[in-house]
């Protein structure tokens, strides 16, 4: 019945800077765009949809309630870090939890991602 997440809004000032950013640096592709919104799709079908935000973003810590970050699957580490430098993007810190590899960097909006390669699927 219940399937999975079919996709997660972030709400940005500019939901169409975000969208290309996602395209450039991460191959999402935008797939669909109605009412300000954009819609970009990961290789695994998986989407984000990029709405527009309304006020200011309020100061919050890593684990205040809410969504805090994205992390986004790859098969094999190392290269996907070299890509996202390759493509301009900031890895701020990298972390080995046992054979987990994970590479947090942030999008255009200032949003937290990680990569996370891991070793034993849960």
């Amino acid at each position: 019945m219940f399937k999975g997440i079919e996709h997660t809004a972030i709400a940005s000032p500019d939901p169409e800077a975000l969208g290309q950013w996602y395209e450039a640096k991460l191959d999402f592709p935008i797939i669909h765009r109605v009412a300000g919104n954009v819609f970009v799709r990961a290789a695994d079908g998986t989407m984000l949809e990029l709405i527009p935000s309304e006020g200011e973003r309020p100061v919050t810590a890593i684990k205040t309630p809410g969504i805090r970050h994205l992390a986004v699957t790859v098969d094999n580490y190392d290269a996907g870090v070299k890509e996202l430098k390759a493509r301009g993007v900031e890895i701020f810190d990298e972390v080995t939890i046992g054979p987990n590899r994970l590479a947090f960097f942030r999008d255009l909006d200032d949003n937290i991602l990680h990569l996370i390669f891991r070793g034993v699927p849960f």
